[in-house]
């Protein structure tokens, strides 16, 4: 099965369940996601808002606030080959969808931030495996502005991807521009990456 055949498939899978389903299962990621050390730590969390039946990251802002975290949305550049940047996000920002109908922060940009500014950024994901190779709608993005963060910054952000446990596959062919995640969360379990 092709990449792109892989992405459809997996689009209808997660598409197909109910919005009880999508609610239960954002809920269960972000419970879990709150109980690990490493976030609570995190003061600076990159989300994205969820779209196309992935998983919801909002219902960690519902249990975590704005007291205790800074939250940033990607903000994708004029440029397709340009990194993505960070906006603040407070809950009270206004919002503007870019030109795939995504929610990012609208107005000024220039305290925008870089992507190896994070402790944490959550990633949208269309298929996932256990060695932290993720499948996404195809555009690059993510790859593209992870590749930005300097090789030498141990200290980097944490990578997680945030997934319906359906949406996993045995094994995803990585390119060598494909940035791998440090650990997968689901509605049914922490997974740490297998880095081969």
């Amino acid at each position: 099965m092709t990449a792109d055949e892989k992405r459809r498939t997996m689009r209808a899978l997660r598409q197909s369940l109910s919005p009880y389903e999508q609610q239960d299962a954002a809920q269960k990621a972000a419970q879990r996601l709150s109980k690990q050390s490493f976030f609570r730590r995190a003061k600076r969390v990159a989300f994205y808002m969820a779209n196309d039946g992935e998983i919801d990251p909002q219902a960690l802002l519902k249990v975590h606030g704005n007291y205790t975290k800074h939250w940033f949305l990607p903000r994708i550049q004029n440029a397709r080959k340009t990194p993505m940047r960070f906006g603040h996000y407070t809950g009270q920002n206004a919002l503007v969808a870019n030109r795939y109908g995504i929610l990012e922060p609208n107005g000024d940009t220039k305290d925008d931030q870089k992507a190896a500014s994070m402790d944490v950024i959550l990633l949208p994901l269309v298929a996932f495996d256990r060695q932290g190779n993720r499948l996404g709608m195809g555009g690059g993005y993510y790859d593209k502005t992870l590749h930005s963060v300097p090789k030498h910054a141990s200290s980097g952000p944490l990578l997680i991807g945030l997934a319906h446990a359906i949406q996993e596959l045995d094994s995803i062919y990585a390119q060598s521009w494909d940035m791998r995640l440090d650990m997968i969360i689901t509605d049914r379990e922490l997974i740490c990456a297998k880095q081969k």
